[in-house]
């Protein structure tokens, strides 16, 4: 069985490889290891291996599992990729470095309200429903260039990309292409796309971070029974 170390540079390998058939630098794409529903113990793993920057979905799972490691390693960039509820944000703001999933007007508000109470301001980046799916969180196509307006205008967030899950169902260069042409529109120089099954395509095509969970990992454990983290 391959270790944390060889998945890992498997997968960096791959990044570099893509990044360069692009012509572009690997070092402008960041890997996040999505390390939701594993234990510290595999993030220890991964951090012994030279991994840095962590994703998680969950608010609470992050606190019971960060925290120590952050305080043993405190150059890890955790970034929250999940949707994040109102009564999170304060928790959200106080423990993650970057905000991926910024979606709509009530949790900016939250955010700017967090950040300017407790003084830390973490990245934000406006997740967008590029397959306008109603099951799925994001803004609209549509309505980005005003939500991301609003982000910067009225809510002073530090707004600095876009992040994306294409349909299961569908070609996700399409939708990778999509959110660069809205980045680029915006001024943004952050783009999230990609994911263990098409991050090499996502890098092919500008991402310039990549949220790899499986490849790294494995197969996750299931989920103990939680409520689930929905929007409020």
């Amino acid at each position: 069985m391959s270790t944390g170390a060889d998945r890992l540079a498997e997968v960096r390998g791959r990044i570099e490889a893509a990044a360069r058939s692009a012509g572009r630098d690997p070092t402008d794409v960041t890997l996040v290891a999505v390390s939701k529903t594993h234990g510290a113990d595999r993030v220890r793993e991964m951090l012994e291996a030279g991994q840095r920057v962590f994703g998680e979905n969950r608010v609470q799972e992050a606190q019971e599992k960060f925290p120590a490691l952050k305080s043993a390693c405190p150059d890890i960039e955790l970034h929250l990729i999940g949707p994040l509820q109102t009564n999170k944000a304060r928790d959200a703001v106080m423990l993650f470095d970057v905000i991926q999933s910024v979606d709509r007007q009530r949790i900016a508000a939250a955010l700017a309200k967090e950040m300017a109470h407790v003084g830390r301001r973490p990245a934000c980046f406006i997740q967008v429903n590029t397959g306008e799916e109603p099951q799925k969180a994001g803004v609209a196509p549509a309505d980005v260039d005003a939500f991301v307006a609003a982000c910067r205008d009225i809510h002073k967030l530090p707004v600095v990309g876009l992040m994306c899950i294409p349909p299961v169902d569908e070609e996700p260069a399409l939708h990778f292409a999509l959110l660069g042409k809205i980045a680029a529109r915006n001024g943004l120089p952050k783009i999230s796309m990609g994911m263990s099954a098409d991050y090499e395509m996502a890098v092919k095509l500008g991402a310039t971070h990549v949220r790899v969970g499986s490849a790294l990992f494995g197969a996750r454990p299931p989920l103990e029974t939680a409520a689930p983290e929905t929007h409020a």
